[in-house]
C-alpha cells in the first residue's frame, strides 16, 4: 500500500467523526490488510450447524482465499479444519459429502479420523511399508481453526489471536440468553442467497441503523415506524437496532409460528437486529431468528447467506409450511430491498473527492460505531511490531 489510510478522524466522536476512506471500499491492498487485521483476528462467520447436521457430514468453504473444511464429528460437534493435507498439501474435500470412513486424502490416501487425527499413511516407509520413524502421526494431524458455534453460525477465527468467544462476546450472549435454545431450520425458501456489488462493510453499516427505514422500507416503516427504533450499540463488539413494534405473521387462518420458550414480556412486541463483528447479522423475534453470514468474496463483491431459523421444525409443524413460505418471501423482500442501497454506496465510494461522509449524532451511533472498531482493528494492527 503506497500510503497508509488516515484513521484518527474515523475514532472520533460521532458527532464529528468522518466515515472510513474510500480506499477501505475500493482498493485491494486495504481489502488484503482488513483481511488480516479484521477478518482473520476475529470470529467471523464462515458458514451454518444446518449445513453438517450429522456425523460425517463434511462442507469445504472458501474463507478469503483460505480452504477451510466443516465437518461434523462422531460426538455431533463441529469442527473446522484447513482442507489442507500434511503430506503435500492437496486440497481433501472438494464438495460437500458424506464421510463414512476417514477423510482420505485423494493423492496418496493418507486418512484422517473426524477430529482431524491422521490415521494412515499408506507406503509411506516403502511399499507394503505404512510407517516410517520420522513420520510421527500424533504431530501431523489437520490444522485446527479455532471455531465456536452461535445461533447456529459458525464462527472461526483464523489467526489465533482473538480472546474466546464467550470472552469476546459475553455481552451480546447475556443480552440474548433467552434464545440460547434449540433452533430449528425453517427449510426450502427459508435458506437463500443474495450476491451484491457492494463491499462487506456496507451490507454492515446499512444493517446496523433503522434510519433509513421511512425510504428504504416504506412497507416495514408502515407500522414499525422510525419513532418505534432504539439504537444498540457496545463499542468494540457490535451494534444494530430493535423495535418496541414487532408484527407477528400470521396466516389465513389466524395461525402464527409457535413462540420460543420462556421469553421475558419484552419480546412480546419487540424484536432486535444486531450485527455481530465484523459479518454477522443476526435478528430475533418471539417466533423465530434469522442470521446472514456476510461472504467477502472480493473488494467489491459479497454474498449475503441468509438462513431462517423457528422454535419447532418444519416436520413437528407441516402445517405452517404455507406461513414459512410467506415469512421467508417477506424477509427476502426487505433485504433485496436494501440492495440498490449497499451497491449505491459501493459506486459513491469511487467520488474521488468524498472524504468518509458523516453521522448523524442521533441515528448513527450503530453504524459509526462499526466504523470505529474497523478503524481500531486496523490501527492497532498497523502498530504492533
Amino acid at each position: 500500500m503506497n500510503k497508509p489510510t488516515q484513521l484518527a478522524p474515523v475514532m472520533a466522536s460521532v458527532n464529528t467523526a468522518n466515515g472510513l476512506p474510500n480506499a477501505h471500499y475500493t482498493n485491494p491492498e486495504v481489502f488484503a490488510e482488513e483481511r488480516t487485521a479484521v477478518l482473520f483476528a476475529n470470529w467471523s462467520g464462515v458458514g451454518f450447524g444446518k449445513d453438517i447436521p450429522e456425523t460425517g457430514d463434511a462442507k469445504p468453504i472458501d474463507f478469503l482465499g483460505m480452504p477451510l473444511l466443516l465437518v461434523r464429528d462422531k460426538d455431533g460437534e463441529v469442527g473446522v479444519f484447513q482442507n489442507t493435507c500434511r503430506h503435500r498439501g492437496m486440497i481433501l474435500v472438494d464438495a460437500p459429502k458424506k464421510i463414512t470412513g476417514a477423510i482420505r486424502c485423494p493423492y496418496h490416501s493418507w486418512c484422517y479420523d473426524l477430529k482431524g487425527r491422521l490415521r494412515a499413511t499408506p507406503h509411506v516407509g516403502g511399499p507394503g511399508q505404512n510407517r516410517h520413524e520420522d513420520v510421527k502421526l500424533d504431530e501431523l494431524g489437520l490444522v485446527r481453526i479455532r471455531s465456536h458455534v452461535w445461533q447456529d453460525v459458525i464462527f472461526v477465527n483464523i489467526d489465533g489471536s482473538a480472546p474466546d468467544f464467550e470472552v469476546a462476546h459475553a455481552d451480546l450472549l447475556n443480552r440474548w440468553s433467552e434464545f440460547d435454545q434449540p433452533l430449528h431450520a425453517g427449510g426450502g425458501t427459508s435458506s437463500f442467497k443474495l450476491e451484491v456489488a457492494t463491499n462487506w462493510k456496507l451490507a454492515v453499516e446499512n444493517y446496523c441503523e433503522s434510519y433509513h427505514l421511512p425510504w428504504v422500507h416504506p412497507g416495514l416503516n408502515s407500522y414499525s415506524r422510525l419513532e418505534d427504533h432504539y439504537n444498540i450499540e457496545k463499542r468494540g463488539a457490535y451494534s444494530g437496532q430493535g423495535t418496541l413494534v414487532y408484527r407477528q405473521l400470521k396466516g389465513e387462518d389466524e395461525a402464527v409460528f409457535p413462540d420460543f420458550a420462556g421469553l421475558s414480556d419484552k419480546w412480546d412486541e419487540g424484536a432486535e437486529y444486531i450485527a455481530v463483528y465484523p459479518n454477522v447479522l443476526l435478528g430475533v423475534q418471539r417466533d423465530h431468528t434469522f442470521a446472514i453470514v456476510l461472504e467477502p468474496v472480493g473488494c467489491e463483491r459479497t454474498v449475503e447467506h441468509v438462513e431462517l431459523y423457528y422454535a419447532q421444525s418444519s416436520k413437528d409443524t407441516p402445517e405452517l409450511e404455507a406461513l414459512r413460505e410467506a415469512n421467508a418471501q417477506q424477509w427476502r423482500g426487505v433485504f433485496e430491498e436494501d440492495v440498490f442501497v449497499v451497491e449505491g454506496m459501493q459506486r459513491g465510494r469511487h467520488g474521488m473527492l468524498f472524504d468518509g461522509g458523516r453521522f448523524s449524532p442521533v441515528m448513527d451511533g450503530p453504524t459509526h460505531n462499526f466504523h470505529h472498531w474497523v478503524a481500531s482493528q486496523v490501527a492497532e494492527r498497523r502498530t504492533t511490531p
